[in-house]
């Protein structure tokens, strides 16, 4: 299956930690990386304050089923450091599933599409990189960013992978 998964980090060497996460991610047997989008500069999202984040989008291949797909991604945020201490709050490396070809999931631990996905141009704009599709949820990807409002927030840096 296709899926794509969201990158952010805004603590210590946020590049750094974006990295380790696409090698962490490309070790896990039954995962491929197959694109990377480029890497973009956002304001926080959420009530606490906190410095920028560095955010991508990624593109995988992948035969784990979306349940294990999650775990894999858990144990590799804490593998970097990653605490659930704060909701919204600074993180060394947020990975999130973004949307799996063919898959829509609501459970209590997961939700596919991602529940905010077409609201979120930090996520939108980098996932336009390397989209494959026509349409993401019956729109396509630039007039979900128009409607998301915080385009403005989404900033390109002259940081690569």
């Amino acid at each position: 299956m296709k899926a794509y998964l969201a990158l952010g980090s805004n603590l210590d060497n946020r590049l750094d930690y974006l990295k380790q996460a696409v090698i962490l991610l490309n070790a896990v047997p039954g995962i491929q990386v197959q694109k990377k989008a480029k890497i973009y500069e956002t304001d926080p999202y959420g009530p606490v304050p906190q410095d920028n984040y560095l955010n991508s989008v990624i593109e995988i291949t992948t035969d784990l089923s979306p349940d294990v797909l999650l775990e894999k991604i858990h144990v590799i945020e804490a593998t970097l450091g990653r605490e659930r201490t704060i909701r919204w709050g600074p993180r060394t490396i947020d990975i999130d599933i973004l949307w799996i070809s063919g898959v829509t999931l609501t459970t209590d631990r997961l939700i596919i599409p991602h529940k905010e996905l077409t609201k979120r141009s930090f996520v939108l704009i980098p996932l336009q990189d390397i989209f494959s599709e026509e349409q993401l949820l019956g729109k396509t990807l630039e007039t979900w960013i128009t409607e998301s409002g915080n385009a403005d927030e989404v900033r390109k840096t002259d940081e690569s992978w």
